[in-house]
């Protein structure tokens, strides 16, 4: 039996309060990912399902921006970069992007559509293996002074 205001089965939530408000970049992000490119979706066919035991999100927001594809373990934010990247004034804002990415600890990888498009497996591959090798591993410390190896 449903109960008069569990909002079951009216598509109404029950609980009361506030209707939740998201962060306009949460907003966005979920936008983009119902309309992404064709090299995005290529390459997140190939991405999904943590290959290697590497997991990647797509269109995931960091502070005010959404990044096209993110792997939390190796703080890495892949960029596709199409051929509007270079119209206007789009290399500016994407430098201060890049800028307060590596300010906050994240390493970013750009790649051209076109080479997603001639080849999403392969690029895929070598996303993953960067990902899962990361050339400076934290743990181990910093590396050492020339002539104390």
């Amino acid at each position: 039996m449903i109960l008069p205001g569990t909002g079951r089965g009216t598509g109404e939530a029950g609980g009361g309060g506030a209707p939740r408000i998201l962060r306009p970049e949460v907003s966005i992000a979920r936008r983009l990912r119902r309309d992404m490119t064709l090299p995005e979706v290529q390459l997140w066919q190939q991405l999904r399902g943590s290959p290697q035991g590497v997991s990647f999100r797509r269109q995931h927001p960091i502070g005010p921006y959404v990044v096209d594809f993110f792997c939390p373990k190796a703080s890495l934010v892949i960029e596709i970069d199409g051929i509007s990247r270079d119209m206007a004034n789009r290399p500016a804002r994407d430098a201060l992007r890049d800028a307060f990415l590596a300010d906050n600890g994240y390493r970013v990888l750009r790649i051209a559509a076109a080479r997603i498009l001639a080849d999403p497996t392969g690029t895929a591959e070598a996303i993953v293996s960067r990902a899962a090798r990361p050339l400076h591993q934290p743990a181990a410390g910093p590396p050492p002074r020339v002539g104390e190896d």
